[in-house]
């Protein structure tokens, strides 16, 4: 960890800055509903608590902190062992917010700005990054982020296409980063319950994995109506594109949620066909299904509402959006030949026997906060070893989606080798794994 005392440490000499406990958890709690994101989780709550010594800190920058990253960097802030030191930050407005909330919790005026993202990256300072601009960003700044010799906590969908999923796991092997995925389902209990089921043969031989997509559709994005940008200083759009392929400013595609999720492929209510909100459940089942280090080999397009992939081992990763129990968003099921599970964001799950708890007691936590999943990312941080959603599960479980988008919007069947990177005797899906990006922006 950095040792170095530069940044936003608490500071009680800066009376008019040191604002009670209880205002500044009055200011978070705030936050946290003001971006509608899912309840934080105290630090107490995990046993961190007690105060912790500059040495063993995790010095944190934050990279494109809009909504989401908002919710993130609250869950951050919830770590006693964290202390934030810069902002960057396309939109001026948005880098005032975040060092105004960071100097709140911190009790000093201490938290830098920066709208060039590879300036706060220079700094030696800085041990980690958080990383949530738009999703046309996330792999080319993971990327950035390893060279400069940061560890990253990137929200997903991480990668625009198939190539960029390898690169990206390519250059956190070679640089040894830490890199979690914000797939933040991995770390909480009644998933993990589940997939460990799964995996784990207790349902017996695994036949299927089932994820619920969020929009079966895929298509090209587009352009919006040209408008005159805000000078730049207020809004650096050529910036905000990055490696996107260019196209004139327009004021909603800066609010615009969809905007380029993955490959340049819209649709869906998330966008990106099962890109967006799939990713989550596709990643699930990836989990559970122990491939990790590996994707489905074969793709079909919907067919009577379910779109089907398959293993090499043979099991079958079913997409669909209905005819799911009343468990909450985000649900999955694992059948096997003995059994099944089935869980959701309620925090709750069904079995077909309750044989299947072995008495055991699964917490239930409603929602879907990301508190655990930050406190695994720093825990690895510090040990550097491997967190749950690391560049390696997160390469993999991006291509299952990648290729299913590949197959919705050819609307035929695919075959892919995951060891070589490509699609049988399929010129034009090979064409789709990669896509040119704008210069400078290399991964």
């Amino acid at each position: 960890m950095s040792s170095s005392s530069k940044g936003c440490r608490p500071n009680p000499s800066k009376a008019d800055g040191n604002p009670t406990a209880a205002s500044r958890r009055r200011f978070l709690k705030t936050a946290a509903a003001a971006v509608s994101a899912p309840y934080f989780v105290s630090g107490a709550t995990m046993g961190l608590g007690a105060a912790v010594p500059p040495s063993d800190r995790v010095t944190v920058g934050g990279i494109g902190i809009g909504r989401r990253g908002t919710y993130d960097l609250g869950c951050f802030f919830e770590q006693s062992d964290v202390q934030f030191l810069a902002v960057c930050d396309v939109k001026q407005k948005q880098r005032q917010a975040i060092k105004a909330l960071a100097d709140l919790h911190h009790g000093n005026n201490d938290c830098d700005t920066y709208q060039d993202f590879r300036e706060l990256l220079d700094r030696d300072d800085i041990d980690a990054v958080l990383i949530a601009t738009g999703p046309n960003w996330h792999g080319t700044a993971a990327c950035a982020a390893a060279r400069a010799g940061k560890d990253m906590y990137c929200e997903k969908p991480c990668t625009k296409n198939i190539a960029e999923s390898f690169q990206l796991a390519d250059v956190m092997r070679r640089t040894g980063r830490v890199f979690q995925a914000g797939t933040q389902r991995r770390n909480l209990p009644h998933f993990a319950f589940a997939c460990e089921l799964a995996a784990s043969g207790r349902l017996g031989k695994l036949k299927r994995v089932y994820a619920h997509p969020r929009g079966m559709t895929a298509k090209i994005s587009g352009w919006m109506p040209p408008e005159d940008a805000p000078p730049i200083e207020e809004v650096d759009w050529d910036m905000y594109l990055g490696p996107a392929a260019y196209r004139p400013y327009n004021h909603e595609m800066m609010a615009a949620f969809h905007f380029e999720k993955g490959g340049g492929f819209v649709g869906g209510l998330g966008g990106g066909g099962v890109l967006e909100w799939g990713s989550h459940c596709v990643d699930l089942c990836q989990l559970a299904a122990g491939a990790d280090r590996t994707a489905p080999v074969k793709y079909s397009p919907p067919r009577d509402g379910e779109m089907v992939s398959t293993y090499a081992s043979g099991v079958e990763l079913v997409l669909r959006e209905n005819d799911w129990l009343p468990l909450g968003s985000c649900p999955v099921r694992f059948e096997g030949e003995d059994g099944w599970v089935e869980t959701g964001d309620s925090g709750k799950f069904v079995l077909s026997s309750n044989e299947l708890l072995a008495g055991r007691k699964v917490e239930e936590i409603a929602g879907y906060p990301a508190t655990f999943h930050v406190r695994d990312f720093l825990d690895c941080v510090k040990t550097r070893s491997q967190p749950k959603a690391n560049a390696v599960a997160a390469c993999y479980s991006h291509i299952a989606c990648h290729a299913a988008n590949i197959a919705l919007f050819l609307d035929r069947e695919l075959e892919f080798d995951p060891v070589k990177a490509e699609f049988k005797d399929d010129a034009e899906a090979n064409r789709l794994r990669s896509e040119a990006t704008r210069a400078p922006w290399r991964m």
